[in-house]
């Protein structure tokens, strides 16, 4: 039996990960993917305390070296669910399962999708979610990128330096992201802001060819090469395990001591219904929930 197991391998699962087994318990995560969360497709972290300039995959990768150098066990397996046993709880992956005195869920978000027809056929023939993961594959080609918060804004800055043109394209007149990085996107003569618009259409044959837009009252065909979409992050926890409260938009409800209301079951990170959602607060989530599934451990 493992004394915590750890649903995400992001930067609030690992650092929970290595508070936990700093005291000398035995901790497993479970990854359904790839180690390091969503930062791994930043491309330069500017924000998180001594670390300037280190990328998300940099990061992402010496923190689990990190936490395994210190005897954590990382399994790459997706979770399905998670029973309460009162005093113990059963994690059933798609391959196994494993029995817990405590568990930390830190699975993190996946992205919001626009829900227009054809995005599933033309997803990875021309729709991306990640600009650092396929953003070579658009060097001196036109793109866009959906979105207004500083996901999207990165995005857009990113996007400037490999391809030819990019649409930013926002529902709103406003941008939700940081002043800071409005005015870097304002800076770029490559980056066209096309504000108050919404995309309505997806067209082309194998590969998509355009965008339709909805745009001061009237539709118009955007030609592009490749769209990015960055318009919001859907928490992954909804389902996991019977009786857990989640808000109306599905995060996990926890206080800031990052504990539900299921006796032995903590979260951690961006699943957690909370104010701010970046690095430094997906770390201190994780030290907080291993600290509070220790004390749970050890009463």
């Amino acid at each position: 039996m493992y004394d915590v197991v750890i649903v995400g391998g992001g930067p609030a699962g690992l650092t929970a990960a290595i508070y936990a087994v700093r005291a000398n318990k035995k901790v497993l995560v479970l990854e359904a993917t790839a180690c390091g969360g969503q930062i791994v497709n930043t491309s330069k972290i500017e924000n998180y305390p001594a670390a300037p300039g280190i990328t998300g995959l940099d990061f992402g990768q010496t923190l689990q070296k990190q936490a395994e150098d210190l005897g954590v066990e990382i399994e790459f397996e997706s979770v399905e669910k998670i029973i309460d046993n009162d005093m113990s709880k059963l994690v059933i992956t798609e391959d196994d399962q494993y029995k817990a005195r405590s568990v930390i869920i830190a699975c993190g978000t996946e992205p919001r999708r626009l829900g227009l027809e054809n995005e599933d056929k033309y997803t990875g023939s021309g729709i991306s979610y990640c600009a650092t993961c396929d953003g070579s594959f658009y060097r001196n080609k036109v793109v866009a990128v959906n979105g207004g918060g500083n996901s999207a804004l990165h995005e857009a800055l990113y996007l400037s330096e490999i391809a030819e043109k990019v649409f930013l394209i926002h529902r709103r007149n406003e941008f939700r992201g940081s002043a800071d990085l409005v005015e870097k996107i304002k800076k770029k003569d490559n980056v066209e802001l096309i504000l108050n618009a919404n995309i309505v259409g997806l067209n082309g044959d194998k590969k998509l060819k355009s965008i339709t837009i909805s745009h001061d009252n009237k539709t118009e065909e955007l030609a592009l090469d490749g769209l990015f979409v960055s318009i919001g992050r859907i928490p992954k926890a909804k389902g996991l395990i019977d009786g857990l409260k989640l808000t109306e938009g599905d995060y996990v409800k926890a206080d800031e001591s990052c504990t539900t209301n299921i006796p032995g079951v903590f979260v951690a990170g961006d699943v957690r219904s909370k104010e701010i959602r970046q690095l430094v607060t997906a770390t201190s989530d994780g030290a907080i929930a291993a600290e509070a599934a220790l004390r749970y451990i050890d009463a």
